[in-house]
């Protein structure tokens, strides 16, 4: 390293400029200073938790130069890319796997830039320190979640393993309207939504799209019913808090758009969705009724509703879900990095991840096939 670079590990976030921030971060919801901020402040994201923040940054003299959201984790949840299996590995020959490094954002499956960076050479900095750091502290491995492509390769550089797994994006061809949006569907898939759509039309519901402070305390509140009720559903406590929301909303206002189904002027359901300058974001849903078709509308389709009336170029769907295929998401490879100690379990998993990207890749080829969308040499209707 040059002597006008400097890395530190383990460094308070409420240390670091959040301008200074910022600036690496850009214009993403998820990654900028506030949304760490709210994690940390309202202890979602805590040691009580399992999320020890371990913060990796570099200074150029006294500039930010780059920072990596780095936590000692004491177990995998809360990450959406499962080594449960690696743990359970360790555990049978004797060995210890957590606490374990990891570089993500907490319960956030977007993808995004993990090594913040002013440019590649500092980003060849962080890759190189964070295996460095691994080292040093003598922890079992360190994993990098949902990183950009520029990440995985300086990672890879650094002798990282990379992981490829699918999420399902919709992506704006310049749509004139819905209608539009709608004719690229193969005819029978497109009538299909049409039906899917007008069952829930029927039946009185009706959506509104609310932006910033048009989010108030009642629908805040009904939000996070909904919010905890689809864990509860599954017997899981949710992750967030009322706070984090709130705290959310206070430091990144615009970053929020909520979709509320109403029925005779009572909310039903809703979705709440984070935005950048060309992106939406689906990040939650909830509902107090089941309603037929009412996920799919008031997840998918409402927000390709709202990116083609705005003209935002891509909305990203959130983790696993082939069914939203049907819905005009399609699937989008993601990656994360690994790096493991002890050279046995490289070994062992290097050749796990080599069957692995083969059977991805297999099930992307059978996707393509059995896309819902009208190919070049399809007849028009």
């Amino acid at each position: 390293m040059t002597d006008a670079y400097r890395l530190q590990a383990d460094t308070p976030l409420h240390d670091l400029d959040p301008a200074q921030w910022d600036a690496l971060a850009g214009d993403h919801p998820t990654l900028r200073h506030g949304y760490f901020s709210a994690l940390h402040d309202t202890a979602c994201a805590s040691p009580k938790t399992g999320w020890t923040p371990f913060f990796l940054t570099l200074h150029r003299d006294t500039t930010l130069a780059g920072v990596v959201p780095l936590y000692l984790k004491m177990h995998s949840r809360g990450e959406y890319v499962f080594d449960q299996g690696w743990a359970d590995a360790y555990a049978r020959h004797g060995l210890r796997y957590y606490p374990k490094l990891l570089a993500a954002v907490p319960f956030t499956p977007v993808p995004g830039p993990r090594l913040l960076a002013e440019d590649d050479a500092a980003r060849g900095l962080l890759a190189q320190g964070l295996v460095t750091l691994a080292r040093q502290i003598k922890v079992s491995s360190l994993h990098v979640l949902f990183g950009a492509d520029a990440d995985m390769a300086a990672l890879h550089q650094a002798g990282c393993l990379l992981r490829q797994g699918i999420q399902f994006h919709w992506r704006n061809a310049g749509y004139a309207g819905f209608e539009d949006f709608l004719g690229q569907f193969r005819h029978d898939k497109r009538k299909k939504l049409r039906q899917d759509r007008k069952k829930v039309f029927g039946q009185g519901i009706r959506f509104r799209h609310l932006e910033g402070a048009a989010i108030g305390p009642r629908e805040r509140e009904f939000f996070y019913a909904c919010y905890r009720n689809t864990y509860l559903a599954h017997g899981n406590l949710p992750y967030l808090n009322p706070e984090f929301f709130e705290q959310l909303q206070a430091s990144q206002p615009g970053a929020l758009m909520m979709v509320l189904a109403e029925k005779d002027g009572e909310p039903l359901a809703c979705a709440l969705n984070l935005q950048s300058a060309d992106t939406l974001y689906g990040r939650y849903w909830g509902a107090t009724t089941y309603v037929p078709g009412l996920h799919f509308e008031t997840c998918y389709l409402q927000a390709i509703e709202y990116c083609i009336r705005r003209g935002l170029t891509r909305f990203e769907g959130g983790a696993q879900g082939e069914h939203k295929m049907a819905r005009g998401l399609m699937p989008t490879p993601t990656w994360s990095a690994h790096w493991l100690a002890d050279a046995r379990f490289t070994a062992a998993v290097d050749d796990f991840l080599q069957h692995e990207t083969a059977a991805v890749n297999e099930y992307l080829d059978d996707l393509a096939r059995h896309t819902p969308l009208r190919r070049e040499d399809d007849q028009a209707g």
